[in-house]
């Protein structure tokens, strides 16, 4: 089980970056066509769909690590605890949050019958869940949490 789940962190924390590139990249996009008032080709659609399905992939991850890693207990006094409270209530709400936001916006555009409410439909919700996964991801300056770049 160990090296499963070490196998699984590896994955989990190199996915991100793809996850974040595709995400970053949607929402520049989208903002651009939505401030433009461009029009909405089918590499947009492609693009909102193929980050909706990375960011979704990486969630599958996450969930699994929640089950399984050391890091998330739930015991008395765990909430005084930064690491624990962390990957068991912060990080997993916040993911969570951000991963209903992207399904949101992403099935939003689809029922949009304007290009640039298709666009503004998938830039604010991708926006926010940006700022949620930004503020989420347990980066390697937050010591307390033991995390690494990769």
């Amino acid at each position: 089980m160990e090296t499963f789940n070490r196998i699984l962190v590896s994955s989990h924390s190199g996915w991100r970056w793809i996850v974040l590139i595709l995400l970053v990249v949607a929402v520049v996009k989208m903002h651009a066509g939505w401030k433009g008032k461009k029009t909405f080709t089918e590499g947009s659609r492609k693009l909102a769909l193929f980050t909706m399905i990375a960011f979704h992939l990486q969630f599958l991850f996450g969930w699994i690590l929640y089950f399984t890693s050391s890091k998330v207990d739930f015991f008395d006094g765990m909430m005084k605890d930064a690491l624990y409270r962390f990957f068991t209530v912060e990080h997993s709400l916040m993911m969570t949050i951000a991963m209903v936001l992207i399904t949101i916006g992403h099935a939003k555009s689809k029922k949009k019958e304007n290009d640039t409410a298709k666009f503004k439909a998938i830039a604010v919700f991708y926006t926010i869940a940006l700022v949620l996964i930004l503020a989420a991801i347990p980066w390697p300056f937050r010591t307390v949490l033991g995390a690494g770049w990769f």
